[in-house]
């Protein structure tokens, strides 16, 4: 298959440096000083087993020098969600053929988005369990491998997966896409905007008695307008999801020690994406297409969700410079005394 994706960060370089590793026809757009920088050093894939360098992959510049070598089997988004729809008017603006996008993105916003501008029948859901960091430019470390799932009823959902199983990704088909989104944005809001906001880590979060609290009931929150949309909870690859829905129902005293080990402990020192991006001086997060999505979805749906939009409002407060992040570093009662 021709595959052609549209961003080189963490998961496009492990997805598409793997596929490509693996024999699959495999080009990028990235920006022109990156593409140089990966056209020059190619991409380097680290996993348990193995370190690949992978070279046979082409790098472009922009939207039309790419569709321009097209046709490709599929397009792959591996962009943050408030670039979907900016890529999306550069792809369409060439008059060049775009291929049906696979999108690998977080939050349950992108695939509508994308099928407002090309068709619903041009779009298919995907979600990456796995965990990775990007060290570097073009350099990827595989941190924890649990796979790769792909919705059904799309003519190139079956090839897909058999791709990426042929590339060591564990892909997986999924039924219902709908459920694989939301359960895959569940696991999103662990710790994600609370750690960002009181700069503590997820470990700290879950330990103590009020974020405690107050992570559970972003949990909760969600899983209320999951079941308003008729969205079921599903596991996703090596991720089992239905068990963190289910800990949310149980007494604190039985559930807080087990997703403290299982959500916190687990990371170690490493930090969610909202607090390496607020805290790296990034000036954005994908805030607004997780909690805020919960927040926006459960409007529509008479399900109040008061925590997630606070924390959609708080963190885009901070991230905008219009509110002081020592307000909330360290302080938990700063969040709940608003919540009250």
């Amino acid at each position: 298959m021709r595959f052609l994706f549209l961003g080189a960060g963490a998961i496009g370089t492990y997805v598409g440096g793997s596929l490509a590793a693996a024999g699959e026809d495999v080009s990028f757009i990235e920006r022109p000083d990156t593409a140089e920088v990966i056209a020059s050093r190619g991409l380097k894939v680290h996993t348990a087993d193995a370190t690949r360098l992978v070279t046979n992959v082409t790098m472009y510049g922009s939207a039309g020098e790419a569709l321009a070598a097209g046709p490709y089997d599929i397009g792959v988004f591996a962009l943050k969600s408030f670039d979907t729809q900016t890529a999306l008017d550069e792809l369409v603006a060439t008059g060049h053929e775009v291929p049906s996008i696979l999108s690998l993105q977080n939050g349950v916003d992108n695939e509508p988005t994308i099928a407002a501008t090309l068709g619903a029948d041009r779009v298919l859901a995907g979600t990456v369990a796995t965990a990775v960091s990007k060290p570097g430019i073009g350099e990827v470390v595989e941190e924890k491998h649990r796979g790769i799932g792909v919705a059904m009823g799309h003519r190139l959902s079956e090839p897909l997966v058999a791709a990426l199983e042929k590339a060591g990704l564990s892909g997986r088909l999924f039924a219902d896409a709908g459920a694989m989104k939301w359960s895959k944005l569940l696991t999103n809001l662990t710790g994600n905007a609370t750690s960002a906001i009181l700069d503590r880590t997820v470990a700290e979060l879950f330990s103590d008695k009020r974020t405690y609290r107050l992570e559970v009931a972003v949990l909760r929150e969600c899983l209320a307008v999951m079941k308003a949309l008729g969205h079921g909870v599903v596991d996703l690859p090596g991720t089992p999801v239905r068990a963190l829905a289910l800990a949310t129902r149980l007494p604190r005293f039985v559930a807080q020690p087990a997703l403290t080990k299982a959500l916190g402990a687990g990371r170690g020192d490493k930090m969610p994406s909202f607090h390496i991006d607020l805290h790296g001086g990034r000036g954005r997060t994908e805030v607004s297409f997780l909690n805020g999505a919960v927040a926006r979805y459960g409007a529509q749906v008479g399900v109040p969700t008061p925590v997630n939009a606070l924390l959609t409002s708080t963190l885009e407060a901070l991230t905008a410079g219009e509110a002081d992040i020592e307000t909330y570093r360290h302080n938990p009662d700063s969040l709940l005394t608003r919540l009250r």
